[in-house]
């Protein structure tokens, strides 16, 4: 049977507990919440880090601490952001993964505007320098594509030499200025991209349910969890990240497919 991956994103750089009360923010708190998911069935975390008054922050202190403590608990891999914080500088952006050594990490592969009142900046010669510091470290990019625009960008760093074949996106849509996340999208997205790649998909608010399936039915893998969404159903705040995890790998099971482990996960994306 097919394996698919899941990814769970915990926390993010925005929603606080205002918006749901059982959104992990600490490292303690984000540990306990990571090991939650991973023995519902999610092979990766990605992880935000909020400094102490729950704002987005790419301190690397904060990163080490909950890296610690998740190590502590199970090996699930981790895939840090590099974006947690829109006043991070270059060097702030790239500190933890030469501290850490993380399997993974996001590669926001352009800029775009932001939630309709900021400025997302991944400046061509930023996105050059990161490419090279994850190779330096030994760091798959998470390839993270908000519009088609950034394929065409990624294949050009890959030309460069800058990103490493087999390349792994995450579709991410339904941010507002990115593409609207609806199945005809994620469609399209997916058919651009290499046959040698791999792909997981979320989709963030009312989305979330068919990006999650379409995913699923066109052999991709797949991203819940608070960062994207803070609702588990309509009206309802969800319990828990696991609570999406568990519903995600119902769903796996139910379509015919295995939830893949931390060691299939491993092999799929050519992590050694």
């Amino acid at each position: 049977m097919a394996k698919t991956i899941i990814t769970v994103a915990t926390t993010g750089a925005w929603p606080s507990k205002k918006d749901n009360p059982n959104i992990p923010l600490t490292p303690a708190e984000i540990a306990d919440d990571v090991y939650e998911c991973y023995k519902a069935g999610a092979a990766i975390a990605h992880l935000h880090m909020r400094d102490d008054e729950g704002k987005g922050t790419m301190n690397t202190d904060k990163f080490e601490e909950t890296v610690k403590l998740i190590r502590e608990k199970c090996d699930i891999i981790l895939n840090l952001t590099t974006s947690g914080d829109l006043n991070a500088t270059d060097e702030t952006r790239q500190a933890h993964l030469k501290s850490i050594k993380p399997d993974m990490a996001s590669y926001d592969c352009g800029s775009m505007n932001w939630g309709h009142n900021a400025l997302f900046i991944n400046h061509p010669y930023f996105l050059e320098e990161l490419g090279k510091t994850m190779i330096e470290n030994h760091v798959k990019p998470e390839v993270e594509i908000f519009d088609a625009g950034m394929i065409y960008n990624s294949e050009y760093y890959l030309k460069m030499g800058v990103l490493k074949e087999p390349i792994h996106y995450q579709f991410v849509l339904g941010a507002a200025g990115g593409t609207a996340a609806t199945v005809e999208n994620l469609v399209y997205l997916k058919n651009l991209i290499s046959p040698k790649s791999t792909w997981s998909a979320l989709g963030i608010g009312r989305g979330a349910m068919p990006i999650l399936m379409a995913a699923i039915a066109m052999g991709g893998h797949v991203r819940v969890g608070m960062e994207d969404n803070v609702y588990f159903s309509k009206g309802k705040l969800a319990d828990s990240n696991a609570q999406f995890v568990r519903r995600a790998a119902n769903l796996i099971r139910e379509f015919g497919n295995e939830v893949a482990t931390v060691q299939d996960a491993r092999e799929i994306l050519s992590l050694y």
